[in-house]
């Protein structure tokens, strides 16, 4: 009698995950489908909405061409409505808002899952919701295509069902310190450097990756500074990395944070000779939003893995981008054509496996291969996952914010300009245009020739 409760129990307890297996077990074997859900995780609530609301408005424009509202675009199944492999059935979101939570973010993708019927996950902005959400759609066996969170340990876990197809933090801080070595060989004296990060996961690990570049680079770390997430006031954090005087100042700060700093620079009349944030507020919007964050703003460098200035020589990429603007009445960003690329290439793993069954989603994802003129990521080279999950031919350039808006300085193959160094001289410049009165074309020989003398940095006060 026992044994024979304790099955009882045993099966109970597994109930949800039985009628799952169940339910999937069913997809494989349908014949016609006439819709195929996904299921999106994104901030559209609380200090980083608008990030989540930018890259939520990327993966509905990869939908709505996928189901063939706009088939003139060269990119993969936009010529037809819907997905060909699965007898043109609709592509649909399916939204959960994580409210920036991990907590929040494991339980969403269990009601997306269970409740709302999706075959298949992306999202989900901070890698710390990224991190508790992929594992329980492990556990769920979901496959889960993130295309906005960069922290390198998620890759590391050893997930089956998780796949990246945006570049980590590794990457893109070996193209920051490439930057440092093309300085230094130009003649720029750099020693040392600072990290100030945010303590959460895509902190604490882009802060991690940093301190051994440097150390592979031979730089001394002068400042390795963290601060809570709820912090409401930076100068403290700021005034800890003046002492130290770093060469440069890496940053790895959210949208509210990031603001946060620029207010603590100002206050403090002080400069790092270089700041290079690794994404995160620096590629929102509203980071420089407006005249005030704007002129705080000048010079600071961020890596992106998508260019505006880039995709303006892509004819694909420049149609995609215009159709975004006119769609959602925001220019496209770096973060809505990250979730834009996952989405297309979880659309194109789904129509490869003909099912809406997960298990056959993640085996096609496996072999998925997208070519760079498949996508708008310039300069991607392709998407191809290795056994991590993690995108091969993902890449990523540097900008800065000069005169306005955000111009690729780095690689020099890429830019669009020379890079400033130190900040004081963007801002000296930006000053001296205000009062210039030579002609406009000497004005413009000024701007985007060499670089300038180094001029001092403010005085604090």
């Amino acid at each position: 009698m026992r044994s024979a409760l304790r099955g009882s129990a045993l099966l109970l307890a597994f109930a949800p995950f039985l009628l799952l297996a169940g339910a999937h077990a069913d997809r494989s074997t349908e014949t016609r489908v006439e819709q195929v859900k996904v299921g999106i995780l994104e901030p559209t609530s609380g200090p980083d909405a608008s990030a989540g609301t930018d890259a939520r408005n990327g993966a509905q424009l990869a939908v709505d061409i996928i189901n063939g509202r706009f088939p003139e675009l060269a990119l993969p199944l936009a010529g037809k409505s819907g997905l060909p492999g699965l007898g043109g059935a609709e592509l649909a979101l399916v939204h959960a808002d994580t409210k920036g939570d991990p907590r929040t973010g494991a339980r969403e993708v269990q009601r997306l899952v269970t409740d709302q019927g999706a075959v298949a996950l992306t999202g989900a902005y901070h890698s710390a919701v990224t991190r508790t959400a992929s594992e329980r759609a492990e556990q769920l066996r979901i496959p889960f295509v993130n295309g906005d969170s960069s922290s390198t340990a998620l890759t590391e876990g050893g997930l089956r069902y998780f796949f990246r197809t945006n570049p980590s933090d590794l990457t893109y801080g070996r193209t920051f310190f490439s930057l440092i070595e093309d300085r230094k060989a130009a003649g720029v004296p750099i020693s040392s450097v600072g990290i100030l990060h945010i303590n959460n996961q895509y902190g604490d690990d882009g802060a991690t990756v940093t301190r051994q570049l440097a150390r592979q680079h031979g730089l001394t770390i002068a400042a390795d500074v963290g601060y809570d997430a709820d912090s409401t006031d930076l100068v403290p954090y700021a005034q800890e990395v003046r002492a130290k005087k770093p060469d440069v100042l890496f940053v790895l700060s959210y949208t509210t944070d990031a603001l946060l700093l620029q207010k603590a620079f100002t206050r403090l009349g002080y400069l790092p000779p270089a700041v290079l944030g690794y994404g995160g507020g620096f590629s929102d919007p509203e980071f420089v939003a407006g005249a005030a964050r704007a002129a705080d703003a000048q010079g600071f460098l961020r890596r992106t893995a998508w260019s505006a200035q880039l995709a303006d020589r892509n004819p694909t990429a420049k149609k995609v981008a215009r159709k975004f603007a006119a769609t959602f009445g925001a220019p496209m960003s770096e973060n809505s054509a990250r979730t834009f690329t996952a989405v297309m290439t979880l659309a194109v793993a789904i129509d490869n496996a003909r099912s809406t069954d997960p298990e056959k989603i993640r085996s096609a994802l496996r072999t998925v291969t997208l070519s760079g003129r498949e996508l708008i990521m310039e300069p991607w080279d392709h998407v191809r996952f290795d056994a991590s999950g993690q995108n091969t031919g993902a890449r990523g350039v540097v900008e800065q914010f000069i005169g306005g808006q955000w111009s690729v300085v780095y690689p020099d193959d890429l830019r669009s300009r020379r890079v400033i160094w130190p900040i004081s001289t963007a801002r000296d410049r930006r000053q001296a245009a205000s009062t210039d009165t030579r002609s406009a074309s000497e004005r413009v020989e000024v701007r985007v020739g060499g670089e300038l003398p180094a001029a001092p940095v403010p005085r604090e006060g």
